[in-house]
Formats: structure tokens, C-alpha cells, sequence
């Protein structure tokens, strides 16, 4: 397949609402349900986590940009036939197989803690999840 079929044959609005999904995730992960543990395993306050060198507005169009790239690869990854079933295998073995195999190293070589591991993962395998969902099932 030609790189024009690939990129004529993505759904760009569902790339975009599957961006945006991961921030509904992120917002509830990493609030009230693991966000006092996430910053008790890194080790920060709340005050060092506002005091950074980049105003929130600019880390989260950032982030998003990022995700959108990811949704978007995922997209060309999974093709336009997919299936919802099928975005969503994609999306956990992604999740998994390559995000989760790459942050283990966080544990092995940075001694990160194994807590922070599964939160991390754990919100990728999420997300990655809904996205593939949304991009398999919406052409």
C-alpha cells in the first residue's frame, strides 16, 4: 500500500477523539484514583509539580500533539478495515508487548519502583485500549 492510500484511508476525527479520550483517562488516572500515589512514588509535592519550567497549558498541548501521533500511527497500524475487536488487540498488545517492555527498564536500570511501573503501564494499556476501540470502529 502507497503511503497517499494510508493517509487517505485515516478517519483524522476519530484521531482526534481518541487524543482527546486519553486526556479523560489521564485526568481521572493520574487524579483520583492513583494521583497521590503516582506523586508519592516519584517522590513529589504539589508544589514542585506546579513549579516547572513550562506552564501547564504549554505541557498539555504538547501532550496532545504527542498523543495525536500516536493515535494516528495506531490508525495507519490497525488500517481501514479494522474492527473494533481488532483496534482493541492492537491496542493492548502495543500497550504491552512495546510500551510495557520499554518501561520496564525504568524498574531494572532507573530502580524506579515496581508500584509506579503498574500505574504507568497501567494507564497506557488504557488508553491504547479506547483508542485502538475508537480508530477500529469508527471509519
Amino acid at each position: 500500500m502507497e503511503p497517499s492510500e494510508v493517509f487517505g484511508s485515516i478517519n483524522y476525527l476519530a484521531v482526534i477523539v481518541a487524543a482527546l479520550s486519553s486526556f479523560i483517562v489521564g485526568w481521572i488516572w493520574y487524579g483520583p484514583l492513583f494521583g497521590k500515589t503516582w506523586m508519592k512514588l516519584h517522590g513529589f509535592t504539589e508544589e514542585e509539580l506546579k513549579d516547572s519550567s513550562m506552564s501547564m497549558p504549554v505541557i498539555m498541548v504538547v501532550n496532545y500533539i504527542a498523543t495525536a501521533l500516536a493515535a494516528l500511527a495506531i490508525a495507519m497500524f490497525i488500517g481501514p478495515e479494522a474492527t473494533a475487536g481488532f483496534g482493541i488487540f492492537a491496542g493492548l498488545m502495543i500497550a504491552i508487548f512495546w510500551i510495557g517492555t520499554s518501561r520496564l527498564n525504568d524498574v531494572l536500570y532507573e530502580k524506579k519502583p515496581w508500584g509506579l511501573f503498574f500505574i504507568n503501564v497501567g494507564y497506557n494499556t488504557v488508553i491504547y485500549v479506547i483508542m485502538g476501540a475508537i480508530l477500529g470502529a469508527w471509519h
